[in-house]
């Protein structure tokens, strides 16, 4: 099993991997985190996907979990396209689970979201990860090779939440101006990837979310209230737009309600943390990370 972009997820998927004793290899750009993932008995191939290809062989026939981010600017995943150029000569992998984004279904003026809503991305993050799904299914359609793209709400976990932004009493706008959004937790993200990898219908599209919609300052709350950290101060929305930063102001821009009805039918995942209620108090089992998982 490849897993390329092993980190907060792919190391929580090489792990299950590892307790089952499968053999996991890891795709990782730096030192230290092929250091990390070589001391827990994982295989480490050190690539920068920007400027080098994947050594010859190296996909041949594999199963891949494709984790790695697109880049920071731009409406295309370059990266992306490098990868799937590089499997030329790497070889032909046998299947592809790819993790995007809910976002690319743009702003639904909170409306019930499934898998049949058309992809209409509003921001660059998002056109980023859309185009990176149609640059698989159009390769997966040219090789007959096999890919399942699941597409991911806000994650969180232990380690991945907004802790920094808490303590650093940034405001947030009220609950009643706050629009619909979507979480899972990373627990149950990476049981659906292995299910996907096991049970995902070819070219199939999911959503993966717990199906219990919230918004931001709800959430923000439950996790000041669990850490004993003091709830965000609560401005308008109109003085949002010069408090907040553009990366939050985008994320409040949309409003969606997530279904999960298709992860839970054809995957049979059997979620473990249905809501925030469940999962955030796992979140704290030990001590809190530092993660931004806003």
């Amino acid at each position: 099993m490849l897993i390329v972009g092993c980190g907060y997820i792919g190391e929580r998927v090489a792990a299950r991997l590892l307790a089952k004793n499968e053999a996991v290899t890891g795709v990782v750009r730096s030192s230290e985190r092929a250091e990390k993932l070589r001391s827990v008995g994982v295989s480490v191939i050190q690539c920068d996907l920007d400027l080098t290809q994947l050594p010859s062989a190296s996909t041949q026939g594999e199963s891949i979990f494709y984790f790695a981010p697109p880049p920071a600017k731009g409406v295309c995943d370059t990266r992306m396209q490098a990868f799937i150029d590089g499997l030329a000569s790497s070889g032909q992998p046998a299947r592809i689970i790819y993790i995007s984004t809910t976002g690319v279904y743009g702003d639904c003026h909170g409306d019930w979201v499934d898998e049949t809503w058309p992809a209409r991305p509003q921001v660059d993050r998002a056109r980023r990860r859309w185009d990176a799904e149609q640059l698989l299914q159009k390769w997966a359609k040219s090789t007959g090779a096999e890919v399942v793209i699941l597409r991911v709400a806000g994650i969180y976990g232990p380690g991945k939440l907004p802790l920094a932004r808490l303590k650093k009493d940034l405001p947030m706008v009220a609950e009643a101006e706050a629009p619909w959004t979507n979480r899972i937790h990373a627990d149950d993200l990476v049981t659906t990837c292995l299910a996907a990898m096991q049970r995902g219908k070819n070219g199939e599209v999911y959503n993966v979310c717990d199906g219990v919609p919230g918004n931001m300052t709800d959430y923000f709350n439950r996790v000041a209230d669990m850490a004993n950290l003091p709830r965000p101060p609560v401005i308008s929305a109109e003085l949002a737009a010069t408090e907040l930063s553009p990366g939050l102001l985008s994320y409040l821009a949309e409003s969606r309600r997530l279904s999960n009805k298709k992860l839970l039918e054809h995957l049979a995942v059997t979620l473990r943390y249905r809501s925030l209620r469940e999962g955030l108090p796992a979140c704290f089992g030990s001590l809190p990370g530092e993660g931004d998982g806003a």
